[in-house]
């Protein structure tokens, strides 16, 4: 097999070959060699990708070594301890054994790395480590009765979190197996005089089994003590006879609280040599060197930490708070971090502290152990209803949000985190809506264009100011990114209401929304919706607010400006409109910069236009008045009072019988226009040119003015009324009566014969002068008199059409003063419906039919007699 390759033992390629068994791991590059008995590999689990070491022992060419590897592989499998070396799998042969533990390095290599570190700092790793190293030695010793017997740097190695672990089992025995290698075959082992004792110096290695157990281990342990602290001098002078005690000038970098206990482990005599126990006891006593190790006291806490009490937990907590950053790396990120982790699980009141730390350690783990190592636990605790965790996890998201997923967000965390935006205290609430530009381009549309915006419009009605500006100030953020149905909907309304907020800061975050969120709106819309809805802030109480609202209309303004720059100068013209008047042209085109111009510029376009709408014939001809015409009125506008009507000026009576006479009904929407076909037919308009007699003339007058009089019955003092002609604050005198126009209907063209009554002097009718109406009534002729028909005159006749002036859907007319009118007088239509007014004028249509027919009666009566 390939992977076995980079091995470079044939022995192990030769087992696997032969026997046929899979290896549960995939090994990787060599790492060291360990005194030629065994080598050291990296490898990797195949079932779960884990990191492992191997240790291959390769007995082919020296069979002498068979027993101790496989004293090495029956010890590791039944020692079990967290300082020792952990045993995973093995796979043996005849010449070879392969060894599986977890992944470790040599402490060798490790040591060379601290040498640049500064003294405080590896005075404090090396006393952890040796910390560890005893607690291994004195359960070997007393719990498995056993002589470790190669106590070395090179039995100790370090675990992917930087602790110390105790391996090297090969010569590990119990005095009383009889299958014991050390008493035996400890002299196999390579360089095992210069770590001996003086006792097996002088007896061998035999001696040990008759001897005190931890003795060997002992003297061991003081000489590794000596080569951690002083890797140049080792081994010490004491180590070879007579061996003398070592001096004060032999200390070298041994801590002062280290060195007597450094002399009585190297202590001659077996009997009067302190153990590894002892040493442990005595570093671990009340401000023992160990005791106030702060990585000793940091790894006991965190073994201990489900059954510590709250206060030592806080304590510990604050340890870790104030010095994890001088850590080992490896150890804050493999031995800190999970502990941490896993206390997580029993939450309390220091799981909101512990968060915090987790999140900090997690800065030093790789990217492709984040997921794992940080968010799975993160995100569990979003389930939590403990607000200290919600609000330590809501404080630090901004170290974890960029690792997170979108399925992770839209999917375990948002359905949680929406919980505090109906949260009782306000300090939650806003930590939440804060939270929300982190994770928001990671949410659903659905989540961010609906369920997220009906949480913020409430968050805008928050009793707390600070809130409602965070909110504010959020979907202002937000905006670019929302739909662009939901932009339209949302953000004029939501902005809108920060800027009638009572708090001056809100107000001001609406308008920055403003003009942060000035791409998302259309030009039509800045126009039309935020420059009218904003403008109002222009007068704020405020200075901070006007100064803002001032900056962001100068922004849209200039923005508009651009745009109108790319607009054509005008529309597309239009093939039924003929405006060729170059005067009219120019006033339109004409800029104003003061009240006074535009007055006069609105009034010499409104007759410029007017005359150019007028034939030049029309111009020559006289327009007769009457009731019933009717004038272009938008249907929008709202409908006039019956009494209402430009100048209410009444006709010469006339006028008004000879413009009667032969008359051409048009619709009420068509501009008033003479249909006159040549001069020579203009002189039936003229007075006197008729042959009726005066006295006809004066009775037909007489008779229309009774009608006219009869319909309208009202005098108004002021013709334009008291009032303005729209009242602006009404809804129904809004523009948008402007934006109509008239429906024109074909002219039907009417030609009713006329009786012209006899002259009548007009001074003998009350209510008829020489200037025309009085207002009063005028009684009905019954002179009978002849009639004559004029087929050539044309002028506007009176209309029933009830878009007349005298009808209620004109625009706003001003209240007006009736007189009063006698008993006899016609009924007013200014209360009928529509159709009762309708009905009341088809009945007076169809008496002056009546009327006529009864003055051709009576002039045929008259001309027979």
């Amino acid at each position: 097999m390939d992977y076995l390759r980079t091995l470079g033992s044939a022995a192990v390629s030769t087992l696997v070959q032969k026997s046929g068994l899979n290896l549960p791991f995939s090994l990787g590059p060599k790492v060291a060699s360990l005194d030629g008995i065994c080598s050291l590999y990296d490898g990797t689990k195949r079932d779960d990708s884990s990191p492992i070491s191997v240790f291959e022992y390769d007995f082919s060419q020296r069979r002498d070594l068979a027993p101790l590897a496989k004293n090495s592989l029956r010890k590791l499998r039944t020692i079990r301890h967290p300082d020792v070396l952990k045993f995973m799998d093995v796979v043996e042969s005849d010449t070879t054994i392969v060894i599986m533990t977890e992944r470790v390095r040599p402490f060798d290599a490790a040591l060379q790395a601290w040498t640049s570190k500064g003294v405080q700092e590896k005075e404090d790793w090396i006393l952890w480590g040796l910390h560890r190293i005893s607690v291994a030695l004195a359960f070997i010793n007393e719990s498995c009765a056993s002589t470790h017997g190669a106590i070395r740097t090179k039995a100790v190695f370090l675990s992917l979190s930087g602790e110390w672990k105790l391996g090297g089992f090969e010569v590990l025995s119990n005095p009383k197996d009889d299958a014991s290698v050390l008493y035996t075959l400890g002299s196999l082992l390579p360089d095992n005089m210069s770590w001996a004792p003086p006792e097996v110096k002088k007896e061998g290695w035999s001696s040990l089994k008759k001897g005190e157990l931890p003795a060997a281990d002992a003297y061991a342990l003081g000489l590794m003590l000596n080569a951690t602290f002083n890797p140049d001098h080792h081994p010490p002078a004491t180590a070879s006879p007579p061996h003398p005690p070592p001096t004060a000038a032999a200390r070298g970098n041994i801590p002062n609280t280290v060195f007597p206990l450094y002399k009585r482990l190297l202590n001659p005599n077996a009997k009067g040599r302190l153990t590894a126990k002892g040493f442990l006891e005595i570093g671990m006593a009340e401000s023992g060197f160990f005791a106030s190790n702060r990585l000793v006291k940091v790894c006991l806490g965190l073994d201990n930490f489900a059954l510590a009490s709250e206060a030592e937990k806080m304590i510990l907590l604050r340890t870790l708070h104030e010095s994890v950053d001088s850590f080992p790396s490896e150890f804050a990120t493999d031995r800190v971090l999970p502990s941490l982790v896993s206390a997580l699980e029993y939450g309390g009141a220091s799981a909101a502290t512990i968060v915090p730390l987790v999140l900090r350690l997690g800065k030093n783990v790789p990217d492709s152990k984040y997921s794992d190592a940080i968010i799975a636990p993160v995100i569990k605790l979003f389930a939590s209803p403990d607000r200290g965790i919600r609000m330590a996890l809501l404080d630090h998201l901004p170290e974890y949000a960029d690792k997170l997923d979108k399925k992770t967000v839209d999917g375990k965390i948002f359905p949680h985190l929406q919980t505090g935006f109906s949260d009782t205290v306000a300090v939650i609430r806003e930590a939440t809506v804060k939270s929300i530009s982190l994770i928001a381009p990671k949410l659903s549309d659905r989540n961010l264009n609906n369920d997220l915006l009906r949480f913020l419009a409430k968050m805008q009605q928050d009793p707390e100011a600070s809130i409602r500006t965070n909110t504010c100030i959020l979907i202002g953020r937000l905006g670019p990114t929302l739909g662009y149905n939901t932009k339209k909907k949302v953000l004029v309304p939501a902005f809108l209401r920060a800027l009638k907020d009572p708090f001056v800061h809100a107000r001001v975050a609406g308008l920055m929304a403003f003009m942060a969120t000035i791409d998302c709106f259309d030009v039509e819309d800045l126009a039309t919706k935020v420059i009218p809805n904003m403008s109002f802030a222009l007068v704020d109480k405020e200075k901070l607010v006007r100064d803002q609202a001032f900056k962001t209309m100068e922004l849209f303004i200039k923005k508009l400006e651009s745009y109108a720059a790319t607009m054509p100068e005008t529309a597309a013209p239009n093939p039924f409109d003929q405006f060729t008047d170059p005067v009219a042209a120019t006033s339109q085109g004409t800029l104003v910069t003061s009240a006074a111009g535009a007055a006069g510029a609105l009034a010499g376009w409104a007759m410029s236009s007017i005359g150019k709408r007028l034939a030049p014939s029309d111009m020559q001809t006289t327009m007769a008045s009457s009731t019933g015409v009717g004038i272009d009125r938008p249907t929008s506008a709202p409908p006039p009072a019956e009494d209402s009507r430009i100048g209410n000026l009444k006709p010469s009576p006339l006028l008004t019988s000879m413009s009667a006479a032969n008359s051409t009904a048009t619709s009420p929407a068509l501009p008033i226009r003479s249909n006159f076909q040549s001069n020579s037919k203009l002189k039936g308009m003229q007075l006197g040119a008729s042959k009726v007699p005066s006295s006809i003339a004066a009775a037909l007058a007489e008779q229309l003015a009774e009608e006219v009089a009869a319909e309208d019955g009202v005098e108004v003092s002021n013709p334009w009324g008291d009032d303005d002609l729209m009242d602006v604050n009404a809804d129904e005198g809004d523009w948008s009566a402007f934006e109509t126009a008239p429906v024109s209907t074909p002219p039907i063209k009417i030609t009713p014969a006329v009786t012209a009554p006899k002259p009548i002097p007009a001074s003998t009718h009350p209510g008829f002068n020489s200037n025309g109406f009085t207002g009063t009534s005028i009684p009905k002729s019954r002179t009978p008199v002849p009639q004559t028909s004029s087929k050539n005159s044309s002028t506007i006749s009176p209309s029933s059409s009830t878009n007349g002036w005298d009808q209620d859907d004109g625009w706003d007319a001003p209240p007006t003063t009736r007189r009063a009118s006698s008993p006899a007088g016609p009924i007013s239509t200014s209360t009928m419906t529509k159709e009762e007014r309708a009905a009341e004028m088809a009945k007076r249509k169809e008496e002056r039919r009546q009327r006529i027919a009864m003055l051709k009666e009576q002039k045929k009566n008259a001309g027979k007699s």
